[in-house]
């Protein structure tokens, strides 16, 4: 049985989960006006450049394995492969693209993809990729105004990981409840046992606050049947009742002193028994197998509680062409081949990514380990954040309100007035 094995990198660059709207991206407005890029037939030939985001070592050396098969497939194709720094990345794609000087395609991260398509700077994604091979969550994170502008290549959302050890000795033998109610039950019976039957524990959930909190709060919206904004209207719906009941429910936590304030390293507080569990994404896991591997048999993962729905946020990484390629027809075929199941299967347990195809996950390599499934079932309703370019602006102001709202200097009521105020005065950008 394959386990986690190392940290992840996701989309934006940043080492955290990550991450459609209730109605899906591909309901946006009146669609995009790009025609599919064309995909010939025959092998790859020619030179194909490729951006990789990231200098993980052991995901450029999977990367560079798959291009060697694929060039063994295509003799006449060579695949010249540039890793870029996550912290860079975003400035050199964007001014790569101002300046019409970019490589036939890269890896991008989920958020940034309706920037760069509303700048005109990628090619539509070629009919012969279906959005019915992927997550729909996944899928969704490739489309701007309705049209797909690349193909998902690994998927990442967050899972709650929690401690058995401290659970059984709360009394709690099991998973912890799968739905919102008996989930914080069972927390707070949690933290009841803090320094009694659990000494080390301090916090039973940890739950982020100030940078990219909104990850692990707008599912809490999704959850609760609601969204933030509507693609049709064009209009963000803080002001909803289910916004405020996920602004309740998170802030809940806070108020009874389940959920640290402390902004400490809550990984490192996991492994040390100092917090009962955890909302993250594969990255927890990753560390925890390759620095303690004593604990395995003391935590394991479940989707996140459901509210009147399941639901997650849906991150990762595409592939994108980009419209000035110099040889787009063997860099889609590239994408192609890295997107086929079996080569997505032994990417993801290469380099302990989630793929985001569907088919990938009936690889025994993946399908046989038990800390995965939790993943598997919580990519089956993940969802992505607004496709509009403001995003990031938008996702900005969530985090300082939710910090607020976590440190008990303002109300749900007043964080969702203020986030609706300065939600549409940011707006939706172009």
């Amino acid at each position: 049985m394959r386990h986690f094995k190392r940290t992840t990198v996701i989309a934006a660059g940043v080492a955290v989960a990550l991450l459609a709207t209730g109605c899906g991206r591909g309901d946006e407005g009146a669609g995009g006006k790009d025609a599919p890029a064309s995909l010939g037939d025959g092998p790859a030939k020619g030179k194909v450049t490729m951006w990789k985001m990231g200098d993980d070592e052991t995901e450029a050396k999977s990367l560079k394995a798959l291009a060697a098969e694929f060039e063994k497939q295509n003799p006449d194709v060579d695949v010249r492969i540039t890793a870029v720094p996550w912290d860079a990345a975003h400035e050199k794609l964007t001014t790569a693209i101002a300046g019409g000087n970019t490589p036939d395609l890269a890896q991008i991260g989920s958020t940034w993809l309706s920037e760069f398509a509303s700048m005109k700077g990628l090619q539509a994604t070629p009919k012969a990729f279906q959005a019915g091979d992927f997550f729909d969550g996944q899928w969704d994170t490739t489309l701007y105004k309705g049209t797909s502008y690349g193909v998902p290549f690994t998927g990442d959302t967050s899972v709650v990981y929690y401690r058995t050890d401290a659970l059984k000795n709360a009394g709690l033998d099991g998973t912890p409840g799968a739905d919102w109610d008996t989930f914080y039950q069972d927390m707070k019976k949690l933290q009841a046992t803090a320094k009694k039957d659990n000494p080390k524990l301090r916090s039973s959930f940890g739950l982020q606050t100030g940078f990219n909190a909104w990850l692990f709060w707008l599912p809490l919206v999704w959850q609760a049947d609601g969204d933030i904004y509507d693609p049709q209207t064009k209009k963000f719906t803080f002001d909803s009742p289910e916004v405020k009941e996920a602004l309740e429910y998170y802030a809940r936590f806070f108020e009874e002193g389940m959920a640290p304030t402390d902004k400490s390293d809550q990984a490192q507080g996991f492994t040390d028994g100092v917090l009962g569990a955890l909302q993250q994404s594969t990255s927890i896991g990753a560390n925890l197998h390759r620095n303690s591997p004593e604990l395995d048999s003391k935590w394991a993962t479940m989707p996140l509680p459901k509210g009147k729905q399941s639901a997650g946020l849906a991150g990762g990484i595409e592939l994108s062409v980009f419209k000035e390629a110099k040889n787009s027809d063997a860099a889609w075929k590239f994408i192609k081949f890295l997107s086929e199941p079996k080569n997505l299967a032994t990417f993801g347990e290469a380099t302990n990514q989630l793929p985001a195809a569907k088919g990938a996950w009936k690889d025994k390599r993946l399908a046989g380990d038990e800390k995965l499934k939790a993943f598997a079932e919580q990519l089956e309703v993940t969802k992505a954040p607004p496709a509009i370019t403001t995003w990031q602006q938008i996702a900005e102001v969530i985090d300082k309100e939710l910090e607020k709202l976590a440190f008990g200097k303002a109300t749900p009521e007043q964080v969702q007035k203020t986030l609706q105020e300065k939600a549409t005065s940011v707006g939706a950008g172009r």
